[in-house]
C-alpha cells in the first residue's frame, strides 16, 4: 500500500450517472459512502479474473487475492502494486484505515489486520481489505 496522491479524477460517467445503482456507486467512491453489507454480488464472485476501480478503471485485485468473509462486503489480502492508497479514518469514534484508488483517489473501503494468514491463503498477508463492491468493477479472465 502506498499514501501516494490521487494521479486522475473518476470517471466522468461515474460523476453524471443518473441511473440508481450509478448514483449508488458515485456515492461510494466519490463520497465515502458505505453500501449495506451483503448487498454486492461481488461477495459471491468465484471466478478468476480482475477487480478495477468504478470511477477510473485502474486495476485494484486480482481474484486470487480475493478470500470468503462473513463481514458482508468482499475481500482482498492485498492489491496490486502501487494501485491502493491509504489514509487515517477518525470517523464515527474510531480510528481505521481507510483505502482509496492510488490512481483517483476513488474511496475503496477500509483495511483490517485481520486477514488470512500465509498458511491459511496463497496471498495471505494478515490484512483484509474490506472493499464496496459498489467501487469495483470485475471482468472475468479471457473477458
Amino acid at each position: 500500500m502506498n499514501n501516494r496522491s490521487p494521479a486522475s479524477a473518476p470517471s466522468p460517467s461515474l460523476k453524471t450517472a443518473s441511473d440508481p445503482f450509478m448514483a449508488a456507486a458515485r456515492r461510494a467512491v466519490l463520497e465515502g459512502a458505505t453500501e449495506p453489507p451483503f448487498s454486492s454480488p461481488l461477495n459471491q464472485e468465484g471466478r478468476a479474473g480482475l477487480y478495477s476501480c468504478a470511477g477510473c478503471g485502474a486495476p485494484l485485485y486480482k481474484s486470487s487475492a480475493k478470500f470468503p468473509t462473513s463481514c458482508g462486503w468482499p475481500g482482498f489480502t492485498q492489491g496490486t502494486e502501487g494501485a491502493i492508497a491509504t489514509r487515517a479514518d477518525h470517523s464515527h469514534n474510531m480510528t481505521r484505515t481507510e483505502i482509496h484508488c492510488a490512481r483517483c483517489g476513488g474511496h475503496l473501503g477500509h483495511v483490517f489486520d485481520d486477514g488470512p494468514t500465509a498458511q491459511e491463503h496463497p496471498e495471505g498477508t494478515t490484512m483484509r481489505h474490506c472493499v464496496n463492491g459498489l467501487a469495483l468493477d470485475f471482468t472475468p479472465s479471457g473477458a
